[in-house]
């Protein structure tokens, strides 16, 4: 009440205003807000009317207080979302997606775990595989190498209440677990194992042997993929191991043009060799089938002679000569009387008889055979006596 209210002042003595009626306006006014009498029409007035007045007013204000308090307890999850409601720290239960109620502080709270959302730590590097660690990165191999790898993993969350109560610090134990694990199986592989052919198997070992430790330790983690950014020796002998990587590649580009040649030769050796085994088969064949006809005509040419040694003699001589004659083009006739020799160029008289032509040489002998009459009779008289005899 202000200074220059009429109240003030108007006691006899000129004090201050009378609380008792203050009092009792106000109480007064609140039973109005709340729809009961006033001061004036309701009760008997009395000493304590005052105090009842100001006591309803601090009920309704704890009433309202209550409600806010009540209403602080509504909290809405997401549906890639859990709540975990703990009540005085300790967990109560995990609530599904929707709108949801717990009691409020200071009696329980509410933790909103986002589960479909993937979270990610680096190994070996920070926000650019430039940015190295290299005591994450440096590692050894099976055969004593040291080669420096950067890689990536992605994960998300499988249980809340695990991933609030079992990690203090989420990210730092999926990276500790990563290096671990990708350490155990780079320390079992070889070095060119790691770095060409097995990076995906190196990958994937070392997925599972991470999910293996996070279970382990029930830290509610479910690992989503490895990546693996860079895999290299380090910087200082990159050089050397370049060389001998392009060693390596001429060694493996000799030893595959060594295998093609041998591939070439050896189906052609292998032939070859199959080749000769069968025609040297089918000549045995021969000469055993040859000398098995011989023999049974042989036997044959026996059994003949047997009854006609003289017939079959001159047949077997007959047979001889021409089968040896046979293969002779020049025809040599020696006369029984003494006279010059006669020399008969078949092979010319049968190329002069495909050509169309008579040899000079052929004209010779037959000018000479014209003047020597006699030795045209003695060939005549040979020649006779040849057929006389076959």
């Amino acid at each position: 009440m202000g200074m220059n209210d009429p109240q003030w002042g108007n006691k006899g003595n000129g004090g201050p205003p009378d609380l008792e009626e203050l009092l009792r306006k106000l109480n007064e006014k609140i039973a109005g807000v709340m729809g009961g009498k006033g001061g004036k029409g309701g009760g008997k007035p009395g000493g304590n009317e005052p105090m009842k007045g100001f006591g309803s007013g601090i009920g309704l204000i704890a009433i309202i207080a209550v409600l806010i308090w009540l209403g602080s307890g509504f909290y809405i999850v997401d549906a890639s979302q859990r709540g975990v409601v703990l009540r005085f720290g300790k967990l109560v239960e995990t609530t599904q997606p929707g709108p949801r109620w717990h009691f409020p502080l200071p009696i329980e709270t509410v933790e909103v775990v986002n589960l479909s959302q993937v979270r990610t730590v680096e190994v070996g590097y920070r926000d650019n595989v430039k940015n190295k660690m290299l005591k994450e990165s440096l590692m050894l191999t099976a055969d004593e190498n040291i080669i420096d790898i950067q890689f990536a993993v992605q994960y998300f969350l499988s249980d809340p209440s695990d991933y609030l109560f079992n990690n203090r610090n989420p990210d730092e134990n999926v990276r500790q677990a990563a290096e671990t694990a990708i350490r155990e199986v780079v320390g079992k592989s070889k070095m060119d194992f790691v770095l060409y052919e097995g990076r995906e198997q190196v990958a994937a070992s070392a997925t599972k042997l991470m999910q293996d430790i996070l279970d382990r330790y029930k830290s509610g983690i479910l690992i989503s993929k490895l990546t693996m950014q860079n895999a290299q020796p380090p910087e200082q002998v990159q050089a050397a191991f370049d060389d001998a990587v392009k060693a390596g590649q001429d060694r493996e580009r000799q030893k595959n043009e060594g295998q093609a040649y041998a591939n070439d030769v050896i189906p052609r050796a292998s032939g070859t060799a199959a080749r000769l085994i069968q025609e040297s088969q089918g000549y045995k064949q021969s000469v055993i089938a040859n000398a098995e006809g011989d023999a049974s005509r042989f036997k044959q040419i026996l059994v003949e002679y047997q009854k006609a040694p003289g017939v079959t003699r001159e047949r077997m001589y007959l047979d001889m000569m021409q089968q040896v004659m046979g293969n002779v083009s020049k025809v040599m006739v020696d006369q029984k009387n003494g006279n010059s020799l006669l020399y008969l160029p078949l092979d010319k008289l049968m190329e002069s008889a495909r050509s169309g032509g008579v040899p000079a040489g052929a004209t010779a002998v037959t000018s000479e055979s014209s003047d020597n009459t006699a030795a045209q009779r003695a060939r005549d008289s040979l020649l006779s006596r040849d057929r006389g005899a076959r």
